[in-house]
């Protein structure tokens, strides 16, 4: 799978207040067609404004959370990119308002991956191979037994083996 051409013309909205990391994101996507914005107002007017095929938000410095609803009501696949957030309680939030993806930034270099994966799915949630993927990063920085100790995600994990099962 080559993500430059999956993503190729892909209409995408980036939300960071850091230009460093609005910058990287760019250059990471560059086969994208990329908005970028650096505060919630203005990310809020192109989410009102415009179409887009993904939309990448950090939580922290921009209102993230508020933002993905606006994108799930408008019907965007959204994916929230962090760093300083990236806690289950932030993982469990952004699927619960409906986030397609989580990925903490350090793993930006990937984002071309995970988001033709997102693409080739046709948008939909790819949660299951986000945790076999990042399942030791989210181990080392949340404690091995994170999923247990969250009833959250035990009823979570078990809905997408279910889900795979009958797909599968």
């Amino acid at each position: 799978m080559d993500p430059s051409h999956i993503l190729k013309d892909k209409v995408v909205l980036v939300v960071d207040d850091e230009p460093d990391v609005l910058d990287t994101v760019a250059d990471i996507l560059d086969t994208c067609l990329i908005t970028k914005a650096r505060d919630f107002e203005t990310a809020r007017q192109y989410l009102m404004s415009f179409t887009y095929d993904i939309v990448i938000f950090d939580i922290m410095g921009v209102n993230g959370f508020e933002l993905l609803k606006m994108a799930v009501k408008r019907g965007f696949p959204a994916v929230m990119l962090t760093a300083y957030a990236l806690t289950p309680q932030a993982l469990e939030k952004s699927i619960r308002l409906g986030a397609v993806s989580f990925l903490p930034k350090e793993k930006m270099s990937e984002l071309d991956d995970y988001l033709a994966d997102i693409v080739l799915t046709g948008s939909k949630p790819r949660w299951g191979r986000l945790f076999e993927k990042l399942g030791d990063l989210f181990s080392k920085r949340f404690g091995a037994d994170w999923k247990e100790r969250n009833k959250f995600f035990k009823e979570f994990e078990e809905t997408l083996k279910m889900k795979e099962k009958d797909h599968g």
